[in-house]
């Protein structure tokens, strides 16, 4: 049986630990390491270098989309699949968008979670019948006459992780230190985003950043 090194991305402790049992009961299965934090998942990831991430979506500091996008960045032959709760066609687009090459339910049967890293593992792609449905329809929708995707405007990785933060209830000293950049530089990061999505104050980046999966309300 050929081996298989995972790494486990959620912030619910409950989660991690089903998960865990799930896929160490297989064998030459391992999971190499468990992440709280989108934040602590890249870092996580550039260490162990896993075969499959697990991600979680709604994760603290850093979203799990977010962490993908760096993860597939850094580690272009880890796979990630992502395990969540949100189902929709927005959250399968953004997830395709991110690099994630699975994407099952935490409400999908535990059998597809073991398929799904077995697919992933030779770097096959895997979708629930449910998702692959959900995307079907929307490739159906978008091909209709005059429909497309609605698209917002394009933040840059950095000013992603900003916003999450700022909407986390971070002031900007602790953002420019989480990221380790300058006072100055995390300032002119919210007055562009602001800018960029035509908001006026934090109220409405925090409303924002509810809306596209970056925090939970």
């Amino acid at each position: 049986m050929k081996s298989c090194r995972i790494l486990i991305a959620d912030d619910h402790e409950l989660v991690r630990r089903g998960v865990r049992t799930l896929l160490e009961a297989h064998p030459g299965w391992e999971v190499c390491g468990e992440a709280l934090t989108g934040r602590e998942a890249v870092e996580k990831a550039r260490a162990s270098n896993p075969d499959v991430v697990v991600m979680d979506i709604s994760m603290p500091e850093l979203n799990g989309l977010e962490a993908t996008r760096q993860i597939v960045k850094i580690l272009p032959k880890t796979e990630v699949l992502v395990l969540t709760v949100h189902e929709s066609e927005q959250v399968e687009q953004e997830v395709l968008a991110a690099g994630a090459r699975g994407y099952i339910l935490k409400s999908d049967d535990g059998r597809d979670l073991v398929t799904a890293i077995e697919q992933l593992r030779r770097h096959r792609p895997f979708f629930t019948a449910k998702v692959t449905r959900m995307v079907l329809d929307n490739y159906i929708h978008n091909r209709a006459p005059g429909a497309g995707p609605e698209l917002g405007p394009s933040l840059t990785s950095r000013e992603r992780e900003v916003a999450q933060l700022l909407a986390e209830g971070k002031s900007n000293k602790e953002v420019a230190t989480l990221l380790g950049i300058s006072l100055k530089t995390v300032e002119c990061h919210r007055s562009n985003l602001l800018r960029k999505l035509g908001l006026h104050n934090l109220t409405e980046l925090v409303h924002y950043a509810i809306r596209n999966k970056m925090v939970e309300p």
